[in-house]
Order: structure tokens, then C-alpha cells, then sequence
């Protein structure tokens, strides 16, 4: 395992897309795999700027990712793309209908494409997007676009990460407390109204100008953007905006403090997912049902038998 680990990661930092694929799928899983992959990924990442695009579904985040996928290109930058679906009821992802979405740009060696589904990881998506995000980084890609299909936690939680989160919304996006409690008020960085050509766009931004104007924020407001997807307009805006908020962050040192925040929880994460997975093993098997036994017959009660357990 060790020595082809090390040649198929070899592979991956000369550029070879399969190579690169096989990387990302091995990080997902988790294991010894991941672990020496990343040992020798590590050391050369920190290069990337990743970008969440998060929002309620049907608001055209795919369209918009494609979009600003192309303006990155337009400047020869290096682009990948993780798109997460918690949801999938696919053990390999919904890679063909990212694929379609992005039909463009999936012949271009300037990008890669890979769809993100709840599978293998112990630590689920939100441990393994960032292994994911960091095999791109270490191999070259100087943008990384994080796109979710929802809002539930997961999404929210995984676009929160990135070092630019953009919030998507619509014209009549319905009920601004409910947005709120899910989170995106807080992790956005820069709010997008699409489909900005229907009615409604205005008092859409007029409703984010007056939610931003209760909130507690004070270094950076996110700006609003208004863009048609569809047709490409306000997507130099927006990734206007990226950039302004690029700058913000590095000439402030915030950007060092929230990926070493970043790094902190996924630190958590991985001690937790370790600290599960030999749970796991310890209450399996024989012995483990000896001692549920004693304790449904009461001659060893739970406090004791769990520490007896931590203690094999």
C-alpha cells in the first residue's frame, strides 16, 4: 500500500488527471492510504484560494460556478472544483450531472471536475472536502470552488470553511429569519441576488441591506451582487468582489487566523473520527456482549463497564 501510495501521489503532482482522481477518492475513504498521501501532500499546499458557493437549491449556483469557473480561465488561472451532495444516492457521486452542468469545461486541462457524495469517510463530507480541497491545492490549482447542492448543515457548514463563502439567493427568496437560522447570514462573505432579471431583484437587495444592517460585523460588509447566470452578467462583479475580499483578509492577517481556526476544527474532527472508529471496534464482538450482558443482568453497572471497555 505504502509504495504505491507514494507513486500514485508522485503521479498526481506531474499533473496526471487520473492520478489525481484516484488521490482525492483515497483521501475520501480515510485509512493509512489517506494518511501517507497527505503526509506527502501537505507541505505543498497553502498556494490555493478557495471560494464556498452556497444557497437553496434551484437559486443557479451551478450555472454561476460555471460561469465564474470561465472567468478564472479567462486570466489562465488553475481551477478546481469540488461540488457537494450530501444526498447522492450514488456510491461514485453525481459526477455526470455536474458534468453536464459544466460541459464546457470539462474538456479543458485547466480544470477538474470532481463530485463529492456521502461516502467512505468516517468524518463524512466535512472532513473529507478539506483532504479533497488540499490534494487540488497541492497539485497546482490556484483558485478551488467548493459548490453545495443545499443549506442544510453539512452544505453550510462545508461552504463556511472556504476562504470566501458566497451566499447565492433569488428574487423572493421567502423568509429572511429562516435564511438566517440556517446559517448563511453568517458565513457569507459576499451575497449574490441571480437571476437578478425578475421581478423582485431590488427589494431582495433591500432586504440583505437591512439584514446586514442588524448584524454585528464591523472589518468587512459583505457586498451584494446582483447576476444573470444564465447570461454571464455581473459574474466580473462578483469575482471582483472575491478578489476585494482576498485583499481584505491578507492585508489584515485575517486570512492566516481563519485557516489556522479552519485547521483547529478539523483537528477535532479527526481525533473524533478516530476516537469513533475505535468505539466502534471495542463495542463489537464477544466480549462486548459479556458485558452488556452483565449489565442488563445488574451485576455491573454502565459507568463501570464503559470504563473496563475504554480500558482493552
Amino acid at each position: 500500500m505504502g509504495d504505491a501510495t507514494v507513486a500514485l501521489v508522485e503521479r498526481a503532482l506531474e499533473g496526471d488527471r487520473r492520478s489525481i482522481a484516484k488521490v482525492i477518492s483515497l483521501v475520501e475513504r480515510g485509512g493509512e492510504g489517506a494518511r501517507v498521501a497527505i503526509q506527502m501532500l501537505h507541505p505543498r499546499t497553502g498556494n490555493a484560494w478557495s471560494i464556498g458557493i452556497t444557497g437553496a437549491p434551484g437559486a443557479g449556483k451551478s450555472t454561476l460556478t460555471d460561469q465564474l469557473v470561465g472567468r478564472l480561465r479567462a486570466d489562465g488561472e488553475e481551477v478546481g472544483v469540488l461540488a457537494v451532495d450530501p444526498t447522492s444516492p450514488f456510491s461514485g457521486g453525481a459526477i455526470l450531472g455536474d458534468r453536464v452542468r459544466m460541459q464546457s469545461h470539462t474538456t479543458d486541462p485547466g480544470v477538474f471536475i470532481r463530485s463529492m457524495a456521502t461516502r467512505g469517510h468516517l468524518g463524512g463530507l466535512s472532513l473529507a472536502t478539506p483532504q479533497a480541497a488540499r490534494v487540488l491545492d497541492a497539485v497546482g490549482k490556484a483558485w478551488i470552488v467548493i459548490e453545495t447542492v443545499g443549506v442544510g448543515q453539512v452544505e453550510v457548514e462545508i461552504a463556511g470553511h472556504a476562504d470566501t463563502t458566497v451566499v447565492v439567493v433569488n428574487p423572493g427568496w421567502g423568509d429572511s429569519v429562516q435564511t438566517a437560522k440556517a446559517g448563511l447570514m453568517e458565513i457569507a462573505d459576499v451575497f449574490v441576488v441571480n437571476k437578478a432579471d425578475r421581478p423582485g431583484a431590488a427589494e431582495t437587495e433591500s432586504d440583505l441591506v437591512g439584514m446586514l444592517e442588524l448584524s454585528s460585523r464591523q472589518a468587512w460588509r459583505p457586498p451584494i451582487v446582483r447576476t444573470v447566470a444564465t447570461t454571464g452578467e455581473g459574474v466580473d462583479e462578483l469575482f471582483d468582489a472575491v478578489v476585494a475580499h482576498r485583499a481584505h483578509l491578507e492585508a489584515t492577517g485575517d486570512a492566516e487566523a481563519r485557516r489556522r481556526d479552519r485547521l483547529r476544527e478539523e483537528l477535532r474532527g479527526l481525533v473524533a473520527a478516530d476516537m469513533a472508529e475505535r468505539a466502534s471496534t471495542l463495542c463489537s464482538g464477544p466480549r462486548f456482549e459479556t458485558i452488556v450482558d452483565e449489565v442488563a443482568d445488574r451485576t455491573r453497572d454502565p459507568y463501570t463497564a464503559a470504563e473496563e471497555l475504554r480500558k482493552a
